[in-house]
């Protein structure tokens, strides 16, 4: 299970936040303060290593051997989660543990108490499989393609532990954050135009995705699945009411907010208070009919940050626990 707070002192100092509302429509901006990279690190550590451990443990397991830091033989590193995988893979898993980070320690549309009781990490197959190839061949290094489906699930709970409202997130990482990057991330690539002229987008990107996700998504299955295995007696109302939204007859609705969070470097030309996403009202090209956050989160030199802090996870050969 996920059990570690958002570090909310950490956050305060490593980003400056600048809100907005609009009825069902939220946007946050949050800005990169000058940091001590080694001192945030140290602060979002247990919080990553919490949200990366139900994977962890899973693909130790289905690789065969001990993966932790501490077990490999000579002056190599051993094969191990996530610090193994390559480093864009690991960019993106940033992102999306960044959509819990922030849905858990900021307000958001709603003003919502949301809890993250596990990460979906462990339904990343191709990094399960790129991790079982390494294992038994050192040299079999490659990209890997995303995980399915959304990128997180938050819950909103009653008093009585049942879900009331689900937060289903998307998160993206670009390394350079341009108007045409994000287009192309909200659109699509562009692609010949079949009236000829200039390049148009495709129209898949983020967009169509949450225009287009079920109601109530895999992900919340998921999730379930991970509660009934982890904790079916501490969230058995919650179990309860995720299984009653997806049965296909009859099922209960269940609301939902859809979380769009995109991550990287400022672009050189930035603005300071500049925003690539839409902020002050409900996007036009937002159709689901739900909740919508969307959040921009302006880095400085964030492959540095990433790769230092994905470094340091499980680094001083502490049990998994």
């Amino acid at each position: 299970m996920h059990i570690c707070p958002p570090p909310h002192d950490a956050l305060e100092e490593w980003l400056e936040d600048h809100p907005s509302t609009n009825g069902k429509f939220g946007h946050l901006l949050l800005l990169q303060k000058e940091i001590d990279r080694e001192a945030i690190c140290q602060a979002l550590r247990p919080y990553f290593e919490s949200a990366h451990l139900d994977a962890r443990q899973v693909f130790h397991a289905d690789i065969g051997i001990d993966l932790h830091p501490d077990a490999g033989d000579g002056d190599e590193p051993p094969i191990e989660y996530p610090g193994c995988l390559p480093s864009t893979t690991r960019k993106g898993l940033f992102g999306e543990v960044m959509a819990g980070l922030v849905t858990e320690g900021y307000e958001l549309v709603g003003a919502h108490d949301w809890c993250v009781p596990i990460f979906l990490f462990r339904y990343h197959e191709d990094a399960r499989n790129y991790l079982f190839a390494l294992a038994r061949n050192p040299e079999r290094k490659r990209q890997t393609i995303g995980r399915l489906g959304s990128d997180f699930i938050g819950l909103l709970l009653d008093e009585d532990g049942a879900v009331v409202r689900f937060i289903a997130g998307e998160a993206k990482w670009r390394k350079t954050l341009t108007q045409s990057a994000i287009d192309a991330v909200m659109y699509g690539k562009k692609v010949a135009n079949p009236a000829g002229g200039a390049k148009i987008h495709s129209g898949k990107g983020v967009w169509n995705d949450v225009n287009n996700d079920p109601p109530v998504p895999i992900g919340v299955r998921q999730l379930m699945r991970l509660l009934q295995e982890h904790d079916p007696d501490g969230y058995d109302a919650a179990i309860l009411s995720m299984e009653r939204a997806l049965v296909l007859q009859d099922p209960e609705p269940l609301p939902r907010t859809d979380l769009i969070i995109i991550v990287g470097n400022g672009a050189a030309t930035r603005e300071e208070m500049d925003c690539l996403l839409p902020w002050k009202e409900m996007p036009d090209d937002y159709t689901a009919g739900h909740d919508l956050q969307l959040v921009e989160v302006i880095l400085e030199d964030g492959e540095e940050l990433i790769d230092a802090l994905y470094e340091s996870l499980w680094s001083d050969g502490g049990g998994d626990a």
